[in-house]
């Protein structure tokens, strides 16, 4: 009996010393697998911000060094404490200084995005919330817009334009942004309400609320991660629209960052890229601020309107 114990006692003991022995390697193969993933991370994430990297250390570097070395720092690592190239940049060769354009740029992008969160939460508040003849048609030709090319409606939109004499001016810019026709997020917004239960709305309206009352105090703020998203975006397409203000505006005065960034090649032929480069660090600056700032929002905004409807 005593042996039979004593055999049972061993065959214990070694299972114990198995499962320990099995509990370190599986601890040593999460571990290595860990150390893997975050080694693959770091290294996609290096060459992900490599580009930024070197546009700022291009900053520092002269024009032969920026076409001859793909390296981010300069050879020199005392240039790093030369910022003439951001002064230079910034004061430009024109009459106006990059101050002016930034405000421009401003000017054009605050009111639009303002817009377009109105028109396109009123838009979509109307084919979320309300049943009328012709929705559904209604709802899937603004769906078909959006595969309609923007390029095509550059002519008859500047004829038209031409036409109010809006030529030179920013109201071609903001304008048809305030009829929503960025198609776009007045879907990302149908799809947001789509989403979200109607239980307080009806709450709200046995309590005497109207259609507007229940917009503004019920659906607005339900739908603020989505709004944001929305801002986002508009905010750094505007801000870094080109074509548009190239097609309607003439005048240098009332030129955005994105013409006067084209601008500052285009005086001479013998450019310097460090400036060129430094300014559209700078230019770059507001849009990163605002992408910082609201992307915990952009990120529940998107997936919300991505797993919803």
């Amino acid at each position: 009996m005593s042996s039979l114990n004593a055999i049972d006692t061993s065959a214990a003991l070694r299972n114990t010393v198995l499962s320990h022995s099995e509990i370190k390697r599986t601890r040593r193969r999460q571990r290595i697998n860990a150390a893997l993933r975050y080694i693959i991370l770091i290294v996609v994430g290096v060459l992900m911000l490599y580009p930024l990297l070197w546009l700022v250390g291009a900053s520092f570097k002269t024009n032969q060094e920026i076409f001859t070395s793909i390296w981010f720092l300069p050879h020199d690592l005392s240039q790093l404490l030369d910022f003439s190239a951001y002064v230079d940049g910034w004061t430009t060769r024109t009459e106006y200084t990059f101050a002016t354009y930034f405000m421009n740029s401003l000017l054009i992008t605050v009111p639009r995005v303002f817009v377009t969160l109105l028109s396109c939460t009123l838009v979509a508040y109307s084919f979320a919330r309300f049943e009328y003849p012709g929705r559904k048609i209604l709802f899937a030709i603004m769906i078909a817009t959006m595969l309609l090319p923007p390029i095509v409606l550059r002519v008859p939109q500047y004829l038209l334009f031409k036409e109010m004499h809006m030529i030179d001016s920013y109201w071609p810019l903001i304008l048809p942004s305030a009829f929503a026709t960025d198609t776009f997020f007045t879907f990302l917004f149908v799809q947001f309400l789509r989403g979200i239960p109607r239980d307080m709305e009806e709450a709200a309206i046995i309590d005497g609320c109207n259609a507007l009352q229940l917009l503004w105090h019920i659906v607005v703020p339900l739908l603020k991660p989505a709004l944001i998203s929305a801002a986002l975006f508009q905010f750094i397409w505007t801000m870094n629209d080109f074509l548009g203000p190239l097609i309607y505006i003439s005048t240098v005065g009332k030129y955005p960052v994105s013409l006067a960034l084209k601008m500052s090649m285009d005086i001479t032929g013998d450019v310097e890229w460090a400036n060129v480069i430094a300014i559209s660090i700078v230019a770059l600056l507001p849009s990163l601020a605002v992408f910082l700032a609201a992307q915990r929002y952009f990120i529940e905004g998107a997936t919300s309107s991505g797993i919803k409807g």
